[in-house]
C-alpha cells in the first residue's frame, strides 16, 4: 500500500453533512448551517447558547464532526418567542452559513450521511507513477464488496478516555449524563470492532449463515436466517448490496439467533467483560450495526503526488475506514463520523 498522510491541515479533510430533512420555515428553534475550522461539534454547540441565552441542552446537531477538518453542518438552537440577531455571531473558527426557523430540535442521527472530499499527500513522491495503475481497480472493488464498518478511534475518546468511562460505569461509579452517553457508546464500539475483526480473519463477514442476522440496506430492520434455503437466497442478496450481515451493538433483549453465531458472539463478550457490564449497568437496548458500508460518489484524483479522494458515507460510518482500504497512513488521525 502507498503511504499519505492524513489531515496534515484542516483543509485536507473536509466534510459537508447530509441532512435528510428541511427546514420547516416556522417554529421555537433556529436553524444554523455552519462551517467550522479547528473546532469541535461540542465546543460550537456551547458557544451557541451562551450566544443565543439558552441552556446547552437547548442546542442541538445531527452528528459529531471532528476538530481537525473543515465541516459543514446543522445546529439548531431553541430561541422561544425570542429573537436572536444570528448575523452579529462571531466566534473564531467558525463562518454562519444560513439561518432559518424550524419546528423542532436537532437529534443526533438526523442525517442521510456525509460527503467526504479529502486531500492525501503520498509519503513518497515517486510511488505515484505505481499508484495510478492500481487505484481504480481498489476503488470498484470498493463500490462493488464495500468496506468493514468499524467504528473510528474518535469513538473511543483521545487517549480511550470513553472507554476508561465505561471500565468506571462497569464497577458502579455514577457518571453525569454526557459521560454515560460516552460510555455506553465507546463499550459497544468495543464489542462491535472485536466481533467485526473476528469475521474478517474468519472470512465470515460477507458470508450468510443460519442464524445470522442480516440487515436491510438503508435500514435499522433486520432478520434471522432461519435455514439453509434461506441462507442460499440471502447469500444473493449480500452479493447484490441488498442486505448486510450484522453485529451486536450491546444491549438487552438481544434477537435469537443461531447457535453458532451466538457462541461467536458470547466468545467476544467474554474476552471484554467491562464492555458488557457497562452496557448492562445502563440498560442498553440491543440494536444490530451493518458489518459493511457502501461508498457512494467515490472518487480519485492523482495529481502531484497527492491523491483526493472524494465520497459519501452514510450516517455513522468513518471515513477513516475507508482510506484505510486504499492506504497505509502515516500519522494516528481521529476517525470522523456523523
Amino acid at each position: 500500500m502507498a503511504k499519505v498522510r492524513l489531515k496534515s491541515q484542516p483543509d485536507d479533510f473536509i466534510v459537508d453533512e447530509l441532512p435528510n430533512w428541511s427546514p420547516s420555515g416556522a417554529g421555537e428553534h433556529d436553524v444554523l448551517l455552519i462551517t467550522k475550522i479547528g473546532c469541535n461539534t461540542q465546543w460550537v454547540a456551547r458557544q451557541l447558547a451562551r450566544y443565543a441565552d439558552c441552556r446547552e441542552r437547548d442546542v442541538g446537531y445531527a452528528g459529531m464532526k471532528d476538530r481537525h477538518a473543515r465541516t459543514t453542518q446543522w445546529f439548531s438552537v431553541w430561541r422561544g418567542n425570542r429573537s436572536v440577531d444570528w448575523q452579529a455571531l462571531s466566534l473564531e473558527g467558525v463562518v454562519l452559513q444560513a439561518v432559518h426557523a424550524h419546528h423542532r430540535k436537532l437529534r443526533p442521527g438526523t442525517l442521510r450521511g456525509n460527503r467526504f472530499t479529502l486531500r492525501l499527500p503520498l509519503v513518497d513522491p515517486a510511488a505515484a507513477s505505481q499508484l495510478a495503475d492500481v487505484l481504480a481497480p481498489r476503488l470498484e472493488q470498493l463500490k462493488t464488496r464495500g468496506i468493514p464498518n468499524f467504528f473510528g478511534e474518535q469513538r473511543f475518546g483521545r487517549e480511550s478516555r470513553n472507554l476508561l468511562l465505561a471500565q468506571r460505569l462497569a464497577q458502579g461509579q455514577r457518571l453525569r449524563r454526557n459521560e454515560l452517553n460516552f460510555a455506553v457508546s465507546a463499550a459497544r464500539a468495543a464489542l462491535f470492532n472485536a466481533l467485526l475483526a473476528l469475521r474478517i480473519t474468519q472470512q465470515t463477514w460477507l458470508q450468510a449463515r443460519v442464524g445470522d442476522a442480516l440487515i436491510l440496506d438503508g435500514s435499522n430492520g433486520f432478520f434471522v436466517i432461519q435455514d439453509e434455503a434461506e441462507a442460499l437466497d440471502s447469500q444473493r442478496r449480500i452479493d447484490a448490496g441488498d442486505v448486510h450481515p450484522s453485529g451486536p451493538l450491546w444491549g438487552d433483549d438481544a434477537p435469537a439467533l443461531g447457535q453458532d453465531v451466538l457462541a461467536e458472539e458470547q466468545h467476544i463478550a467474554a474476552q471484554l467483560p467491562d464492555m458488557v457490564a457497562a452496557c448492562t449497568a445502563a440498560r442498553a437496548r440491543h440494536q444490530r450495526r451493518a458489518l459493511r458500508v457502501f461508498p457512494t460518489a467515490l472518487d480519485a484524483r492523482l495529481d502531484d503526488a497527492v491523491v483526493t479522494l472524494s465520497f459519501e458515507l452514510p450516517a455513522g460510518a468513518y471515513a477513516t475506514m475507508l482510506v484505510d482500504q486504499l492506504f497505509e497512513v502515516t500519522q494516528e488521525a481521529d476517525g470522523l463520523v456523523s
